[in-house]
């Protein structure tokens, strides 16, 4: 460990004498090596990004040399963002486990205190709150405020908005965010994504709801606020306001995803409502930031929308609506008689993989069906790519008509995620399958007309919404159950 740690401070030193060299070369201001370590003075926002840039790439290619060469172990960009559900104390590890993590933590002791030192120094260069420092610890949002402090200049170059001329101080909106448009969407959406990160957070662990006030409440919020935001100090254009309000329900779904809060499976599910209701808010806070809305004015609007969306939230959890009862019908024509389709509808053997790209990503889909037992009290197991569903007949009508009830059910979907075993509170309760019908109808010359229906629950809002995708699914479902059985059923088996 000593001679890792040693590597690791010659191979920095050089760094930062390189930097310094380069520095001057490009008129930046020369970077001693004293400076990595004191708390005190500026930094200005191009050394800042060079030694960040530069400092995670040795950091990132030192941690897979030790992790390879020493450990054999494989090491990318995603170990470093732990998920909390995933979270053990280091005394339960295997002692090679324990010895790899701390191991880790030792080298990147001199990484953590280099960037802090720095963050501090270029939040005071900028003039921007201290406390802020907090955020270089906060997985993926730790890159969006590199990239802000990288871009916002200090604010001894004018660049801040200066005091107001009649002599008041200025407020904390006037000090944060920049006069110039970039700067001020940076900021923007750096504020609005851990606000609406927070409040996601509120909806799903505490409201216990994926509703109305999640689905369209936030979106609508955080593309109203982050136009307000961006256009503090003078009016945007209309492309520059719809920007930022797009880009700030894609970096809060990102952020999800990247601190294995959500899946990408069930982002991408909800986007197309998020952005188009994200999209409006930004509109709406283009005609408003169009008005001669005084700063001081700004903070109450401000604070009026953080508290008006978990007040809805918490209205919708104390006046929970009853999730609706909906149907699914799907048909299909088979060229043979009722009795053998009968006998591949009630147990069929294994089903190739599926060509369906939601399949593919993840959606649950049927693999193989058995049945113990016959007629009414028979049990039907349907496995699925998730786990089995264990159903109870209630109906047998041999050749005629079968009708079950769902028991136990796997989750809807796997979530496609960075993260092994990622498991959100949407895969339990939130989409509930609550029986099935099939009926066999003769049509004449020895075929077969197959209907399924399908009736279940979802407690997703809007429900009208949220039922485009799971009616889209279950038929899919249905068709490739059909599929088989036709198949099947035509080869004679």
């Amino acid at each position: 460990m000593v001679t890792l740690l040693s590597f690791a401070a010659v191979i920095l030193a050089l760094l930062i004498w390189g930097f310094a060299g380069a520095g001057r070369a490009w008129g930046m201001p020369r970077v001693k090596l004293s400076d990595l370590w004191r708390w005190g003075g500026n930094v200005d926002r191009g050394t800042y990004a060079l030694i960040g840039v530069a400092g995670f790439a040795l950091k990132h290619n030192l941690d897979r040399l030790i992790a390879s060469a020493v450990f054999h172990r494989k090491w990318g960009l995603f170990n470093y963002w732990i998920p909390p559900t995933r979270a053990i104390r280091i005394t339960e590890l295997a002692p090679e486990d324990r010895a790899f993590l701390e191991t880790m933590l030792v080298v990147a002791i001199p990484f953590i205190w280099v960037g802090v030192v720095l963050t501090l120094r270029r939040l005071r260069s900028a003039e921007l709150p201290l406390g802020w420092v907090i955020l270089f610890f906060a997985p993926v949002l730790n890159l969006l405020f590199f990239a802000v402090l990288s871009v916002m200049p200090a604010a001894t170059n004018g660049r801040v908005t200066a005091p107001p001329p009649d002599g008041r101080s200025r407020s904390w909106l006037d000090r944060m965010i920049p006069d110039d448009a970039f700067g001020s969407a940076a900021i923007a959406l750096l504020i609005t994504v851990p606000v609406a990160g927070g409040a996601t957070w509120l909806a799903v662990n505490n409201f216990g709801g994926y509703g109305w006030g999640l689905f369209v409440g936030l979106p609508f919020v955080v593309g109203l606020a982050s136009v307000l935001l961006h256009g503090y100090h003078e009016p945007r254009s209309l492309p520059s306001c719809l920007m930022v309000s797009a880009l700030s329900i894609l970096l809060l779904g990102m952020a999800l995803v990247f601190i294995a809060f959500e899946g990408l499976l069930c982002i991408a599910m909800a986007a197309p409502i998020a952005l188009v209701l994200a999209l409006l808010g930004g509109w709406v806070g283009y005609v408003i930031q169009r008005r001669p809305l005084a700063p001081a004015q700004a903070p109450a609007v401000l604070g009026a929308l953080i508290l008006a969306l978990p007040m809805a939230m918490g209205s919708e959890y104390l006046n929970r609506a009853e999730a609706p009862l909906n149907v699914v019908r799907t048909a299909i024509e088979i060229d043979a008689p009722p009795e053998r389709v009968w006998s591949n509808l009630i147990a069929f053997p294994a089903i190739s993989k599926p060509e369906e790209w939601l399949f593919r990503l993840g959606v649950a889909y049927p693999i193989l069906a058995t049945i113990n037992g016959r007629g009414v009290g028979a049990v039907r197991r349907c496995q699925f790519s998730t786990g089995t569903f264990v159903e109870a007949v209630d109906i047998w009508e041999e050749a005629r008509r079968l009708s079950f009830s769902v028991a136990v059910q796997p989750p809807p979907l796997k979530e496609l995620s960075p993260y092994r075993d990622l498991h959100p509170r949407h895969l339990d309760g939130y989409l509930e399958p609550r029986q099935a019908e099939f009926r066999l109808t003769p049509i004449g010359s020895g075929r077969t007309r197959l209907e399924g229906m399908s009736t279940y629950r979802s407690a997703l809002w809007p429900a009208e919404y949220w039922q485009l995708w799971s009616d889209a699914i279950i038929h899919r479902i249905h068709a490739r159950v059909f599929r088989q059985i036709k198949r099947l059923s035509e080869e004679g088996r």
